[in-house]
């Protein structure tokens, strides 16, 4: 099924997650609700007629703004060749720039059991920067 009606996994109905986004984007999010409001059931993104979209058309529009965003070696790359690959993105964005563990996962709706088994790759390359942190804790 392409949109499921369900609440979030293992979380009682009509539990809310709060997840950050930068600021840009709220000032986007919210120019776009300016302009184009919701429709009855509260979807932001929906067909011109207030449908729910197909799968099939957030890959075409994906397909369409990647060339206009990237460079033509980024648009050649993985790089954000999937929809699910801007989750892991942020996923991983919040991870590398040191937010703790439980606090990623209970933004992305995760355990942190499967948190770090999906994401501990991303963490490579820091050692220096988290010796650094545990040296200025010892030395406080």
């Amino acid at each position: 099924m392409v949109h499921e009606t369900r609440g979030l996994k293992g979380r009682p109905r009509n539990t809310i997650r709060r997840i950050p986004i930068p600021p840009e984007l709220v000032e986007l999010l919210r120019a776009h609700l300016k302009e184009y409001g919701t429709n009855e059931e509260g979807r932001l993104f929906r067909t011109f007629r207030g449908g729910v979209y197909q799968r099939s058309t957030l890959w075409r529009v994906l397909d369409k703004a990647r060339p206009k965003a990237f460079t033509e070696a980024q648009v050649k790359s993985p790089l954000a060749r999937k929809p699910y690959d801007f989750r892991h993105a942020g996923v991983s964005l919040r991870l590398n720039a040191g937010t703790p563990a439980t606090q990623v996962a209970e933004w992305a709706g995760h355990s942190v059991e499967v948190l770090e088994r999906v994401y501990a790759h991303c963490l490579d390359g820091h050692d220096e920067r988290w010796f650094e942190r545990i040296d200025a804790a010892l030395d406080g």
